[in-house]
């Protein structure tokens, strides 16, 4: 298991630990839930990305105009 350093504001450090202590788990645990969420999106764009380079790109496209909706504020 590697071990990373983040630099991160003050400010974002005090809410992702009050995060991380809502949700009764750890800001390691935290951090890494987050980045499995991050890896999972970046997968999925990419295997939309290549199928609309193999078929459709106009429904490739739409597809990830879905995802990004979906996880828009």
């Amino acid at each position: 298991m590697a071990t990373l350093t983040v630099r991160l504001p003050d400010d974002k450090h005090m809410r992702l630990k009050a995060l991380a202590k809502r949700k009764h788990i750890s800001i390691n645990k935290l951090m890494e839930e987050l980045s499995t969420q991050a890896i999972a999106e970046f997968d999925a764009e990419t295997r939309f990305r290549a199928m609309a380079a193999r078929g459709n790109v106009d429904e490739g496209l739409a597809i990830l105009d879905k995802i990004d909706s979906s996880f828009s504020p």
